[in-house]
């Protein structure tokens, strides 16, 4: 039996949305050099959208592909009225690609996929099924996942406990990309620097209520992979951005004020130590490596403390201050005019 997958040109039926009616689901898919997939991942996810019945819209963001992607994006549009192609000017990552999504979605519910075929377009009625139960956020777990396992699976489950402990929201695959969301709480989200992976535990902090549910993968049959073990050392570092911002970004100077006057007082203690070891006993201390340490100590701490009290002033400017967009785009092509055959 030949499966959707298989054809790149799927009828599009008549009696769904034109493009002036508002869509229930928004797809959003960041796509960076994927030229092999294009014509079976438009032609999967639409019979499956058709399938499930409802009205839709198809949005893929370029994000700067050197291939010819966008090219044939572009010819995808001239079949298919529910397809919108954002072209980034240049490649800003996967946050800023799902950020431009984000901001262009017109759907109640919008939905994060990989462009690389490894996530199942038919699994989309099951987050849409948990999404109706009353949740915010439905995040796919990729329970049998078709991954090698040194350096994708090990990494990827290391990684998933860690911002499980970390974030409070118990998640057994933060880093697949089929997940649902209902619009009015991603509007809550900023994204930056690559905290695409988080957005879940970011949409948690502003009162989202999160379940998954396990989903299809699939082995990557073109291209290559974007990824590799290196991204490690950014989820950690994005980790603790994603600590930071959930518990003090309204409040930096319980952190390094804490952290400040730790050290002020650990340099104060050794500090009396050195006055009793001077006066009462009449020791030397000038030449003493612990001399030099309490002092560093009383630094670093009022460092730490003036650290705190700038970020409070910078917090309140952040707060008061317009948004600054995190892309830039190039064009938005659609056709609304065009015949579904």
């Amino acid at each position: 039996m030949t499966t959707a997958l298989e054809e790149p040109n799927v009828a599009i039926s008549d009696d769904v949305l034109t493009r002036s009616e508002r869509p229930l689901i928004s797809v959003v898919i960041p796509l960076y050099n994927e030229e092999e997939s294009i014509p079976h991942l438009c032609s999967a996810l639409t019979a499956a959208l058709q399938r499930y019945g409802k009205p839709y819209e198809i949005i893929v963001v370029d994000d700067g592909s050197k291939d010819r992607s966008f090219e044939l994006l572009a010819e995808q549009t001239q079949r298919d009225r529910h397809l919108i192609v954002i072209q980034l000017r240049r490649n800003f990552g996967q946050t800023a690609a799902f950020a431009a999504g984000f901001n262009n979605a017109r759907g109640d519910v919008v939905i994060t996929m990989d462009a690389d075929l490894q996530n199942d377009p038919d699994d989309i009625p099951l987050l849409m099924e948990k999404i109706d139960e009353g949740y915010d956020i439905v995040s796919g777990w990729r329970k049998d996942r078709q991954d090698r396992f040194l350096d994708r699976r090990l990494p990827s489950m290391i990684a998933n406990r860690l911002i499980s402990n970390v974030t409070d929201v118990r998640l057994h695959d933060y880093g697949c990309s089929l997940k649902a969301y209902r619009r009015d709480v991603l509007q809550h989200v900023r994204l930056y620097g690559e905290l695409h992976r988080f957005i879940p535990a970011l949409a948690s902090q502003v009162g989202g209520t999160v379940t998954e549910v396990p989903v299809n993968h699939r082995a990557r049959q073109y291209g290559r992979s974007k990824y590799g073990i290196s991204r490690a050392v950014r989820v950690a570092l994005d980790l603790i951005t994603v600590w930071f911002l959930g518990g003090y970004s309204t409040r930096p100077i319980h952190v390094f004020g804490t952290l400040g006057l730790i050290s002020a007082a650990g340099g104060f203690v050794i500090g009396l130590y050195l006055t009793f070891l001077k006066l009462g006993l009449g020791q030397s201390i000038g030449t003493r490596p612990m001399l030099q340490l309490a002092v560093l100590l009383v630094v670093i701490g009022v460092q730490l403390i003036t650290m705190g009290l700038l970020g409070e002033m910078m917090t309140r400017t952040y707060f008061e201050s317009q948004d600054k967009p995190i892309y830039v785009v190039r064009q938005v092509i659609s056709n609304s005019d065009a015949q579904e055959s």
